[in-house]
């Protein structure tokens, strides 16, 4: 899934490492004034103190099954009811909110890293290097997700890992893509060219003013790519490449309760209520930071002006 970004970095600035967090502090207390900041906030700070909480609390024992109350309504011990192995529904789904949080959290640190290398290799200026990782990435972001996540599939079955590593590598490609043209401009700065007339390394361009710079960009794109993370899971898990049975997740849960929907339609309701709630949240939190964080770089450049 490519998601674009918010256009070139507006006032790229040598080490703008400092002007780059007190913007995103700046950007991140502006989201807090508004209906949608607080509810995306709200959603995501419920998600991770619900996660930490089912590592040492939950409900009901998390494998407990009773075969005679399988698929049995609400009730005041079972809050969200049974699901077909008579399993507590609101247990899986706060020891799921644990699993689909860590794999959120790897993938994006995997997309980060795979993205950061290949951005460094893109505005490398070794221009074989740079023209061969440029097509590589053009070609490779045409594969789908989930043929990915099958051939890893097919080796190793089906695992967490295999969700991370194949949303990793996915959405590392679409980063790279995304952010490439501005890295470009910026390596073809002034203050670069200056850096490199007086001996400065690659990598302490890259990291001294590069990446600085393409923070903003990045930060956006992979808090929306956050949100996919979640439908990936749920997708992959319900064609048997992702979570394995037995972990809790939200896509198991979906898994394994889509086939009676028909007849009991609420054990697919609650969790796909929870998946729809964290990606909309997601979503919105990281269209939230593109437009706070091109409104605080305006005005940045009113003040200097």
């Amino acid at each position: 899934m490519n998601v674009s970004s918010h256009g070139p970095n507006r006032g790229a600035l040598p080490g703008g490492g400092s002007r780059m967090f007190s913007r995103l502090r700046r950007s991140v207390v502006r989201m807090c004034s508004g209906a949608r900041g607080i509810f995306s906030l709200a959603v995501i700070g419920c998600w991770i103190v619900v996660a930490v909480v089912s590592r040492f609390w939950t409900p009901q024992t998390l494998y407990g099954t009773d075969g005679y109350h399988a698929w049995s309504a609400p009730s005041p011990d079972h809050w969200l009811g049974r699901d077909g192995t008579g399993a507590d529904m609101l247990s899986w789904l706060m020891a799921g909110s644990w699993t689909d949080l860590v794999i959120v959290v790897l993938t994006i640190v995997l997309a980060a890293l795979i993205g950061i290398a290949l951005i460094a290799a893109m505005v490398s200026r070794a221009r074989g290097v740079s023209g061969v990782v440029t097509v590589a990435v053009d070609a490779l972001i045409s594969i789908p997700t989930v043929l990915i996540a099958l051939v890893l599939a097919v080796p190793f079955g089906a695992s967490i890992a295999v969700v991370i590593v194949a949303c990793g590598v996915g959405y590392g490609l679409n980063l790279a893509r995304i952010a490439r043209p501005e890295a470009v401009l910026i390596a073809r700065s002034d203050f670069v060219e200056s850096a490199v007339s007086c001996g400065a390394s690659q990598a302490y361009i890259l990291i001294r003013h590069i990446l600085p710079n393409l923070m903003s960009t990045m930060l956006v794109q992979l808090s929306l790519s956050a949100g996919t993370v979640v439908l990936a899971e749920s997708g992959l898990t319900y064609l048997g490449i992702g979570v394995p049975s037995g972990v809790p997740s939200w896509g198991r849960s979906l898994a394994t309760s889509v086939r009676f929907i028909a007849i009991h339609p609420m054990t697919v309701v609650w969790p796909g209520l929870v998946v729809t709630l964290v990606v909309v949240a997601l979503n919105m939190f990281g269209d939230l930071l593109r437009d706070r964080w091109d409104t605080g770089a305006t005005r940045d450049e009113e003040d200097e002006s």
